[in-house]
């Protein structure tokens, strides 16, 4: 597979989840072989499902009934039958809808921060790096120590990778990943089975605890919490149902080592 195989058209569609499986595939591959591309379109990614989650309140909204066109339209064709009025009518109501639809953006877009937004980040990241069949993690789980304390450095706070042992998972290694708030963790732990699991850890800009949060899209699940000024996400193709009673372990184990 070379450069040319892949298009600018193909790398947007995969980003809007409108590929096939096998040219998802092999897009997913052509990305584990650029880093640099791979990292932007997980940028774009995450600005896509950010303008999802803003616009969503508004598309699942009802119409009020004073801004309905269609019951204007019927309400003035029973006054006035005088054909000029109709299309003023309308064009008043679309006006008027759409300047109120702007003028209450600020109040339909969701918070930027917490674990909704973590829970993006660390699917994003997941797609990016969990399928690189080359370098999926920057420093090795040989070296635990000095990625742990590498992380921690760089997070400014104590890290530690969770052991997955008993799950049946073990550490492969970890890397830093970026997100609109910074550096963050991400710690991947490959299964008896062939599935891959990814626990991503950053600092939240909220300092307080926040209830388990799940999330699934596109056959991974996803399961983000937050406990001390920390937000911890577990990632992997399974549901979040599945992976909930795994995460509760996670976050038993973190509060004891930190």
């Amino acid at each position: 597979m070379t450069d040319r195989h892949i298009t600018e058209e193909d790398l947007h569609s995969f980003v809007d989840c409108r590929l096939d499986g096998q040219r998802s595939e092999t897009v997913r591959a052509y990305l584990a072989a650029h880093p640099e591309k791979a990292e932007t379109i997980a940028g774009y990614s995450t600005d896509r499902q950010m303008l999802r989650d803003a616009l969503q309140p508004v598309a699942d909204a009802p119409i009020p009934p004073a801004l309905d066109v269609r019951r204007m339209l019927e309400a003035r064709r029973r006054r006035d039958t005088t054909p000029w009025r109709l299309p003023i009518a309308a064009s008043i109501a679309l006006a008027v809808g759409l300047g109120g639809g702007w003028l209450m953006r600020g109040a339909a877009l969701p918070p930027q921060n917490g674990v909704a937004a973590l829970s993006r980040e660390a699917t994003d990241n997941y797609r990016v790096y969990a399928y690189d069949a080359n370098r999926p993690v920057e420093i090795a789980a040989t070296d635990e120590t000095k990625l742990v304390r590498w992380v921690s450095n760089r997070l400014q706070r104590p890290v530690v990778a969770p052991n997955l042992g008993k799950a049946g998972f073990r550490l492969i290694g970890g890397r830093l990943v970026t997100t609109p708030h910074g550096p963050a963790a991400m710690f991947l732990y490959d299964g008896t089975q062939g599935q891959r699991l990814a626990v991503m850890i950053r600092p939240m800009a909220v300092d307080k605890p926040t209830r388990m949060f799940e999330h699934g899209d596109d056959g991974l699940g996803d399961v983000s919490w937050a406990d001390k000024g920390m937000g911890y996400s577990l990632v992997g193709p399974a549901s979040a149902q599945e992976l909930h009673p795994l995460a509760d372990e996670v976050r038993r184990e973190l509060r004891q080592a930190i």
